[in-house]
Parts: C-alpha cells; sequence; structure tokens
C-alpha cells in the first residue's frame, strides 16, 4: 500500500494512524470469509460468517495500537461486576419480557399452545447463558468485546453523544449480519433489524454500568438464549415466522423507549474510551 507520493506505507503504522477504521475493516474481512465458500456449498459449516472474527480484530487492533496497557484495560472492563443489582436485573430481565411477551402475542393470535416436551426444554437456559458467557466463537463472547469494549467508547470520545455513536455503530453491526441475513434461515430483514435494535440494549447498558463489557455479555447472553428457547423453540413454519416478527418488533420497541424514556444516557457521560 503506497501514499500518492508513492512512499510505502506500513500496516502496523496504518492501524496505529487509523485503528478505528482499520479495527472495523477487520472486523468484517475476518468474519466475512467463509461466505464465498458457504456460497459455493463448499464448507460444511451451518453459518456463512466466523463470528470470532469481532473478537480477533479487537485484540489485534488493540495490541499494535496500544500495547499490553490496551489490553489490561479491556480485560478489566470484561470483568468489571461490581455493579448495582438493578442492571443485572435489566441485564436479565429485558430480554426475558420481550421473549415473554413476543411468546404470547403469537399465541394470542392463534399459535398452538407449546407441548410439554417443548415447555420442558425451556429449563435448560441456565446452561445455555452460561455457555453464551464462555463460548469465544458464540456471539456475545465473539462480538462484545469488540463492538462495545472497543468501538463504541472510540466512536464516543470522538465529539459524538452516545445516541449518535449508538446509531453508526448498530448499523455499521447490522450490516455485519449480511451473510446470516443472506444464509435464509432467519427474515432477511427481520435478522438486519433486529440486530440493528438490540445495539441500543448494550450500549444502554455499557454506559449506564460504567463501561463494562461483562454486563453487556450477560445481557446478550441472555437475549439470545431467550429468543432461541422461548421463540425458535416453541413453533415452527408460520407460527414461528410471525413470533420471530413479533420479537424483532418487541425489540426495536424496547430500544425506542430506552432513548426516550431515559434520554439522559444518551446525552452522556459516556464509557471512556481504552
Amino acid at each position: 500500500m503506497y501514499t500518492r507520493s508513492g512512499e510505502g506505507v506500513p500496516i502496523m503504522a496504518l492501524v496505529r494512524r487509523h485503528p478505528l477504521i482499520s479495527f472495523f475493516v477487520l472486523a468484517y474481512v475476518l468474519s466475512w470469509w467463509l461466505w464465498p465458500l458457504y456460497a459455493a456449498d463448499i464448507t460444511p459449516l451451518p453459518l456463512p460468517f466466523f463470528a470470532t472474527g469481532v473478537l480477533l480484530a479487537a485484540l489485534m487492533v488493540i495490541t499494535l495500537s496500544q500495547g499490553r496497557a490496551g489490553l489490561r484495560e479491556l480485560g478489566s472492563r470484561m470483568i468489571r461486576w461490581r455493579v448495582n443489582w438493578r442492571w443485572y436485573a435489566a441485564a436479565l430481565g429485558i430480554p426475558l419480557a420481550v421473549a415473554v411477551t413476543a411468546t404470547a402475542l403469537n399465541l394470542v393470535l392463534g399459535a398452538p399452545a407449546p407441548s410439554r416436551a417443548k415447555l420442558s426444554s425451556l429449563f435448560i437456559f441456565p446452561v445455555v447463558l452460561l455457555v453464551g458467557l464462555i463460548n469465544p466463537v458464540n456471539g456475545p463472547v465473539a462480538e462484545e468485546p469488540g463492538w462495545r469494549g472497543y468501538a463504541l467508547p472510540r466512536l464516543q470520545a470522538a465529539g459524538r453523544s452516545p445516541l449518535v455513536a449508538t446509531v453508526i455503530l448498530a448499523l455499521l453491526v447490522a450490516g455485519w449480519h449480511l451473510p446470516y441475513a443472506a444464509a435464509g434461515q432467519l427474515p432477511a430483514i427481520g435478522v438486519l433489524v433486529g440486530a440493528f435494535g438490540v445495539q441500543f440494549w448494550y450500549a444502554w447498558l455499557f454506559n449506564r454500568t460504567g463501561g463494562s463489557v461483562l454486563m453487556t455479555l450477560l445481557m446478550h447472553s441472555a437475549e439470545g438464549t431467550f429468543s432461541s428457547l422461548a421463540v425458535r423453540g416453541l413453533f415452527v413454519n408460520a407460527d414461528f415466522a410471525r413470533a420471530f416478527s413479533i420479537y424483532v418488533v418487541a425489540t426495536c420497541v424496547v430500544a425506542i423507549c430506552l432513548v426516550v424514556f431515559d434520554r439522559k444516557a444518551w446525552r452522556g457521560p459516556a464509557a471512556p474510551p481504552l
């Protein structure tokens, strides 16, 4: 890679000069490299992207631009557990409330009541939640250190309010889900809109807890757990499609409520960057 004058620009120097842009480029590249293989049907993997690419991108950029100090700071965010109990309640309660609401509305709109066998599967949610908190190839651990731990604080530090920074990040994260949307396993529009709306949950909790990635990990894992068990696990075919649509709408309604009813959180103060 060269400048206009023809002078060489080392990759490491480029990352140090533009760390945030480098992070987003790497996050996409390292996550999307499976998409062509998936489209050509030459990989047995169930998903067309590598979610851990976001985590790897964050670790690479932080190492090159900040060194051990940046890695230590990210690590401290990931174990920041000393927050008020109400934030733990929010991290678990908001995803649970949305999943229960989507399930109840779907039943009201004509979906058959789940069988006893399907209902009994809900009791494994603690195990699924725990796996989501520690599995580096799953959404929460693969994504949160990068999106919230690294990118959001830097977006907020560039003179942007938390609201503007979250809108920018939400658009980029939704775009990152394009291979998943294109895979056809879920309605494409629902995937992108849901991915956009839920970013406001995580950003709100992140800033309200002083930049705790652990809390967003917990909420992200809870969201994935409750949506999988209560929506995907209980309904099939048209009933599932309706439940998923209701869930996406409810996700966005909660995002709007967080912005409208807690305006102070979106004006600052925001968590500082690494």
